[in-house]
């Protein structure tokens, strides 16, 4: 049976395997060795398909420090440029920023060579697999690879490990206004708050509906009610409470010594009330003599 092969089976299709071809440098410096090239810093340029544009400069300071101490452990993924002078990252944005903080001069990288589609698809596959993208910097790239490559939801799914749903829902919210694009950035609202705030027709209502939102810190649930409210759509009806269940067990003993269907409804005030059913005038005659013989 053939081995499927393709951007599903996400970075671990970039790895060599322990049998490696050494491939010839074309002049370029660096040495290889286990499948592995040392190169400068300077000559790996950033992936301009890098679908990340925000990174944490703390955890990037920590990610240096640990860089300094014990190297770079997982090797950047690069292609060689056209032009034969440089490469280009595909993925390890993170990890060539660092070790550029950290002092490194070489840094080492595995070359493959890739379409430009291909680097979309494997720095997106990248920062999924890490949680590195927020929502709006994943549903652009989701965006990028419907528009410059004319994938289907479906196929943008099957190459990055997602469900169509999830992608769909994603791309979704590039229709929010401005505003809440960036508190979702900012981390004021989750993910679930903008959805919510998805079904909001104008930016106008959007925004003054963001505004509550972060003002009385609502929870997902409560801003999808706000959402109702702001639409117009009246709120679901609560389910009344059922009976106490005292009232339950005395319908029950009722039901057993009258043999009949019966209902009993308390109110407020203290009053109640009790329904007798029967279907037939026999049923009506047996049941006065029960309640006659009891009285």
């Amino acid at each position: 049976m053939p081995v499927k092969t393709g951007l599903g089976r996400g970075l671990d299709a970039l790895i060599p395997s322990n049998t490696f071809q050494p491939e010839t440098t074309s002049g370029l410096p660096g040495q290889v060795f286990s499948g592995v090239m040392q190169v400068s810093v300077e000559q790996v340029k950033p992936n301009p398909r890098q679908p990340r544009t925000h990174f944490d400069s703390s955890a990037l300071a920590d990610l240096a420090a640990s860089i300094r101490e014990h190297g770079v452990i997982q090797p950047l993924i690069v292609s060689r440029n056209e032009s034969g002078t440089g490469y280009t990252l595909i993925a390890g944005e993170r990890r060539l920023q660092a070790s550029k903080l950290a002092g490194l001069t070489e840094v080492p990288v595995i070359v493959r060579q890739t379409t430009d589609q291909e680097k979309l698809e494997l720095a997106l596959i990248e920062n999924i697999q890490r949680a590195d993208l927020n929502p709006l910097e994943e549903a652009n790239a989701y965006q990028q690879l419907s528009d410059e490559f004319h994938l289907s939801h479906e196929e943008i799914a099957q190459r990055v490990g997602k469900s169509r749903v999830a992608v769909t829902n994603t791309l979704r919210l590039l229709k929010l206004s401005a505003p809440i694009q960036q508190a979702l950035v900012d981390g004021r609202i989750t993910e679930g708050h903008a959805r919510a705030l998805l079904a909001l027709t104008t930016p106008q209502s959007q925004s003054a509906a963001l505004q509550t939102v972060i003002n009385q810190s609502l929870t997902v649930r409560q801003t999808e009610e706000l959402v109702r409210k702001l639409g117009g759509e009246k709120p679901a009806s609560l389910p009344k409470p059922g009976p106490a269940p005292d009232v339950l067990a005395l319908e029950e003993r009722l039901r057993t010594t009258l043999g009949t269907e019966i209902s009993l409804k308390t109110g407020k005030n203290g009053k109640s009330a009790l329904t007798l059913y029967f279907y037939s005038e026999e049923e009506l005659n047996a049941l006065l003599e029960r309640l006659l013989d009891e009285k």
